[in-house]
């Protein structure tokens, strides 16, 4: 084994950089994760849920994202103390999480479901959904788009983080919008009544898809990993010690450390891991939690209101369209329109944080962990994965259109493995912050009790769905 993997260095101990600017200067990771989630789970799956069930199960939706806040939390922890990625301690523990960590990062993600949803909202809002064109063009079309913002500015983390802020502004306030033009009491009491229902589940709900609606709530699958990234590229904590990973396409790059740092126990370093540390929960709060959780809500909140009342459970492709259908009675042409944008603002707000965030884990894992990888610069390798990404998702999303095969069931798949893999590093991710981080850094006893919850609740829900599978087997 020792001939396949690259020997990882001790950290090296070094001074924590001061933090000197201002929170709302420095804000923007958070953003970007709130950017991946408003995807799939907030504007399809929980809507598809709310449309078919009604507002019974709200409860799950508030729940995820709460669980995964604390997530998030752990996560910053490990990268602000040592300036690495989450997967490079994983590959402290065991060498073998770096290949594990790949196939689980593939099997979550390859299936294009959010760039052909994508493709879709776009050709609905352009051309209607007979418009011309098959799916496997109009995703195309956006995949191109992912390629210009991350390829054609010098650094990708400036262009990801600008391009989706904008798309999460314009989200937020297409969905006020559009709650204020369709809102009653009635559809508000409801949207009340579900999120303190707690532990209700419709007898009509299968373990596999309230799995999958729980791991959706927010980033969800190895989505809450990409936050390690986001923090050292915008030189938060230790992370500040490491470049920038810029575009290779223009101009040379810069050599990357594979492994990162600690600091001695002083009380001048005590002090700025505190500052830190306050900026991720600062960050992970108002970002990931609270905005992450007002959306969902409106989105949910528009499906009560729109598709339940006249029990419509939307097609293949049409969840989007369908409401912004039905807007456009209550509201004309303008509510229409907006729903739809809206709707491209967010799938393609996720499907360009995707593209971003597993290029980066792959490419950082391969780097990090493999023999002869570092011949090649970092950013080389986030270029192939990338460009691999993008040509393999423009292929299968045509082998899935000839097939008939539908994007929604891919996107619950991909949330349903990546519940899988939540049960793995939740746990992980704890333990690795107890073993390696300085006495004052680790998790406290309010951290370590949520990230227990939400390993015992990733972990449970994984193993029932193991029980539920072998028993639909057997039935069949």
């Amino acid at each position: 084994m020792s001939k396949i993997y690259q020997p990882l260095d001790d950290f090296r101990i070094v001074e924590l950089p001061e933090k000197q600017l201002p929170f709302w200067k420095i804000a923007g990771p958070g953003a970007i994760l709130v950017g991946l989630s408003i995807g799939a789970g907030e504007s399809v799956i929980w809507p598809l849920i709310a449309a078919e069930y009604g507002g019974s199960m709200i409860w799950a939706a508030v729940l995820g994202v709460f669980l995964q806040l604390w997530i998030n939390f752990e996560v910053g922890r490990w990268t602000i103390t040592t300036g690495e990625t989450v997967y490079t301690g994983y590959s402290r523990i065991w060498r073998g999480f770096a290949p594990l960590f790949i196939l689980l990062t593939v099997v979550g993600w390859i299936a294009p479901g959010w760039a052909r949803t994508s493709g879709l909202a776009l050709k609905a809002l352009i051309l209607g959904p007979g418009g011309w064109g098959p799916d496997t063009f109009w995703t195309m079309v956006t995949f191109a788009g992912v390629a210009a913002i991350l390829f054609g500015p010098k650094m990708i983390y400036q262009s990801v983080e600008r391009t989706v802020e904008v798309l999460v502004a314009i989200v937020t306030i297409g969905l006020i919008l559009v709650a204020i033009a369709v809102g009653s009491m009635e559809t508000w009491q409801k949207l009340g009544s579900g999120m303190i229902n707690v532990g209700y589940i419709d007898p009509g709900m299968s373990v596999k898809k309230l799995f999958s609606a729980l791991v959706f709530a927010g980033a969800g699958g190895t989505a809450n990993l990409f936050y390690t990234f986001y923090l050292r590229d915008k030189n938060i904590g230790m992370g500040a010690q490491l470049p920038s990973l810029q575009n290779p396409l223009r101009g040379r790059s810069e050599k990357v450390p594979a492994t990162g740092f600690l600091f001695e126990v002083t009380e001048e370093n005590r002090k700025r891991f505190t500052e830190w540390w306050q900026y991720v929960k600062k960050d992970q709060i108002l970002f990931f939690w609270a905005l992450n959780t007002f959306t969902i809500l409106l989105f949910i909140f528009g499906a009560l209101a729109v598709l339940h009342p006249q029990g419509i459970v939307p097609e293949q492709g049409k969840l989007i369209y369908d409401e912004a259908q039905i807007l456009g009675e209550i509201w004309g042409v303008a509510g229409q329109r907006i729903f739809l944008l809206v709707g491209v603002a967010t799938l393609f707000g996720t499907q360009l944080a995707l593209v971003d965030g597993v290029s980066r884990s792959i490419s950082d894992i391969i780097y990090t962990n493999f023999r002869g990888a570092q011949r090649r610069d970092l950013n080389w390798w986030y270029l192939l994965i990338a460009g691999i990404w993008i040509v393999g998702g423009c292929v299968i999303t045509f082998v899935m259109e000839q097939l008939n095969v539908s994007e929604l069931g891919f996107l619950f798949n991909a949330a349903y493995m990546g519940g899988f893999a939540m049960a793995i590093y939740v746990p992980l991710t704890l333990y690795m912050n107890y073993r390696f981080l300085p006495d004052f850094a680790k998790p406290k006893r309010l951290s370590t009790f949520m990230m227990v919850i939400a390993s015992c609740v990733y972990i449970g829900f994984a193993i029932s769905s193991i029980v539920w599978e072998v028993k639909q087997v057997i039935g069949g």
